[in-house]
């Protein structure tokens, strides 16, 4: 009864003990691998002669871990073949069959076939399946990756483009060809700058009680004469010519320059794009760019070039430009006051001629602080009004507070036409073609940047799909080598089995989960 009841115990081995097991219980000795290798061998040169044209046959031999089993199922498909007849003795007729039959012998001399199996079942366990499974899990990570990348690189395309079309509005161009457009829009200068003129005249008043003021203060009419006089002459006469306003008169011709923008080498910014070479070698999770913010071509440190010179630096401590500019334009300054002929910047409007506009402005400006200062004093506590020196003052300058504000607010709105963007910007883009230039560049910085987010977009797409087909790739090895383990398992603990009178085998292990 307790000789039944061991034998009816199942023999239990872990798969990574089990060639241990083997050598240790004399089923194979532990020189199996010197005469594994010559089985090998002599398999290797028997192989070739194979037929093909059996899918089953060609398929066990092309097995990586081919071993005695399938020899064993190889001489069985060739024994219904002609390779398969015997002779009068009970032997092989064919020499193929007689190969195959030595190696089924070789493998079952001192058990190597097991000793061999044993350590194909813990490679694949331990090595083989594990690495299929972490290159497919790989190929799930670098999917997963690319197709946020992928989402990533379209909106940042997508809101690079944005960015442009909105920088070009902001500019009041289309985008196609930027220098062409900018210099298109310079010819709505003068009209423009005839319209501030011409609103300058409602400073007429103003004007009057300035000098009023200032006359009465200082007991002296000759002051007035030469204060705000680029402003008076604008009101008088218009946005005339540099030339009329220092010779005093009008020129008799006036030789008007060019917009000084060269656009012979631009092409469409927006349509050739596609031959740009980013780089083949581009690794997609290396770019990390901040989108946040877009670029505003009113807050760059603005230079306005002159014969090679250029003054830089053009920006106040609070980051606000700088408009007062010191500086002459690129054209030539032609001294033509004897010929009556107004060429280079004597040949520019007042409010286009850097110099006199500045000039212009110290008017204004001089005006509004005068003006400011009027308005503290009036809306002060004790007004200056009741002091003995205004008792017999005109009556021109006895202006009350709400007075005072409405002659400020139109100095003010001057001043607002004339320093807002859109002026500047065309000031600028009139007088420096390095300010173009920058303009261009850096319009053309964010389409290029679009451009290379949407290569980088199409890169993580290829990625992604090479990902997918290494994956589809992997996943029928995987399951096959897990099928094959799996039987392999079977047939161990079967030939197992028969050394110990059938008595249940189970390999045990990780063997059980994969």
């Amino acid at each position: 009864m307790a000789d039944q009841r061991v034998e009816d115990l199942p023999i239990d081995i872990h798969y990574n003990k089990l060639l241990d097991w083997l050598i240790n219980r004399r089923h194979c000795n532990n020189k199996w691998q010197g005469e594994a290798m010559k089985i090998k061998e002599k398999l290797n040169k028997t192989v070739k002669d194979i037929p093909d044209d059996d899918a089953e046959i060609s398929d066990l031999i092309t097995d990586q871990n081919m071993n005695y089993f399938h020899c064993l199922k190889i001489v069985e498909k060739l024994k219904s073949t002609d390779s398969g007849k015997t002779n009068f003795l009970g032997q092989y007729s064919s020499k193929k069959m007689q190969d195959w039959a030595s190696i089924i012998k070789m493998y079952e001399k001192d058990g190597i076939y097991l000793a061999e199996c044993a350590q194909i079942l813990s490679r694949n366990v331990n090595y083989e399946i594990p690495a299929l499974k972490k290159q497919i899990g790989k190929c799930h990570q670098i999917q997963e990756e690319s197709k946020r990348k992928e989402r990533d690189y379209f909106n940042n395309s997508v809101n690079q483009k944005k960015n442009y079309e909105a920088s070009c509005k902001k500019m009041g161009i289309e985008g196609k060809k930027i220098k062409t457009e900018l210099a298109a829009l310079v010819r709505d200068l003068p009209s423009e700058l005839n319209i501030i003129a011409k609103e300058c005249q409602k400073l007429d008043s103003t004007i009057s009680y300035y000098d009023d003021f200032i006359s009465h203060i200082m007991s002296r009419d000759d002051l007035s004469k030469d204060s705000l006089q680029a402003l008076k002459h604008v009101i008088k006469k218009g946005n005339t010519t540099t030339y009329e306003w220092k010779m005093g008169k009008k020129p008799v011709h006036i030789d008007e320059t060019s917009i000084l923008i060269d656009t012979s080498d631009e092409n469409d910014t927006a349509d050739n794009t596609e031959d740009i070479d980013w780089g083949g070698d581009v690794e997609v999770s290396t770019v990390d760019i901040d989108f946040s913010d877009q670029i505003d071509f009113g807050d760059i440190d603005i230079t306005v070039e002159s014969g090679g010179d250029e003054t830089s630096n053009n920006q106040d401590e609070g980051g606000d430009i700088n408009w007062d500019i010191d500086t002459t334009t690129d054209i030539t300054s032609n001294d033509s006051s004897s010929d009556g002929v107004a060429s280079g910047e004597n040949a520019l409007s007042i409010l286009e001629n850097p110099a006199t506009r500045n000039l212009f402005l110290d008017d204004l400006f001089e005006l509004e602080a005068f003006l400011c200062q009027r308005l503290e004093e009036l809306q002060g506590d004790s007004s200056v009004l009741s002091d003995n020196q205004f008792q017999s003052s005109p009556e021109s300058i006895q202006l009350d507070a709400s007075q005072v504000s409405t002659l400020l607010s139109n100095v003010n709105n001057i001043l607002t036409q004339l320093t807002n963007m859109r002026i500047q910007q065309l000031l600028l883009i009139r007088n420096s073609p390095r300010y173009v230039n920058r303009v261009h560049d850096n319009l053309k910085q964010i389409l290029l940047l679009a451009d290379k987010m949407t290569y980088l977009e199409k890169q993580a797409v290829i990625r992604r799909n090479e990902a997918l087909e290494e994956q589809q790739e992997v996943e029928p090895k995987l399951d096959t080598l897990i099928k094959r383990t799996k039987q392999l398992q079977k047939q161990l603990e079967g030939e197992i089995s028969k050394k110990y009178k059938e008595r249940k085998v189970n390999i045990m292990g990780d063997i059980n989960t994969i």
